[in-house]
């Protein structure tokens, strides 16, 4: 149902993007850049977590870590991730296939500055198989993000 929903989504939103299966998992950073050939920056992840009662989602680079510090000053709180049961209830997509687009409930976005480092970034498509590609400020128009600053890249 998940990657159903997303290509329902994309085809009314953003049908000039192709949804890409890879036949092989994407499920993590890791794999879905060797999937990909891309470093694994160019993933764009989307993590489920809840400040205070409320939830939301943030797409950030593949390579980039919340910052406590910067979260609670940007979003008020501390960021506390959803767990796999929680993630699916709130998104319809199960971990490994979390998106922004085609969610079940509508959620709060926010995307981080983290992702503007490129041309054009990978965020998955529903399913542990499959994504998109596209340039960061339209992946934050397209879901309404909010762009924020509360991830800290690698030294």
């Amino acid at each position: 149902m998940s990657g159903e929903s997303v290509k329902a989504w994309l085809a009314q939103h953003a049908p000039d993007l192709n949804l890409i299966d890879h036949s092989r998992s994407t499920a993590t950073v890791v794999e879905a850049a060797d999937v990909l050939g891309v470093e694994p920056a160019r993933i764009a992840k989307t993590l489920a977590f809840k400040v205070g009662d409320e939830v939301m989602l943030l797409v950030a680079r593949g390579d980039a870590r919340l910052d406590n510090a910067l979260c609670k000053a940007e979003l008020g709180g501390r960021p506390r991730m959803l767990d796999p049961e929680a993630t699916l209830a709130a998104t319809g997509h199960a971990v490994g296939g979390v998106c922004p687009f085609g969610l079940s409930t509508a959620l709060p976005i926010v995307a981080d500055t983290s992702l503007l480092a490129f041309e054009t970034v990978f965020p998955a498509a529903g399913t542990q198989t499959s994504s998109v590609e596209l340039a960061p400020r339209r992946l934050a128009d397209l879901i309404g993000a909010r762009w924020v600053t509360i991830c800290k890249l690698p030294e």
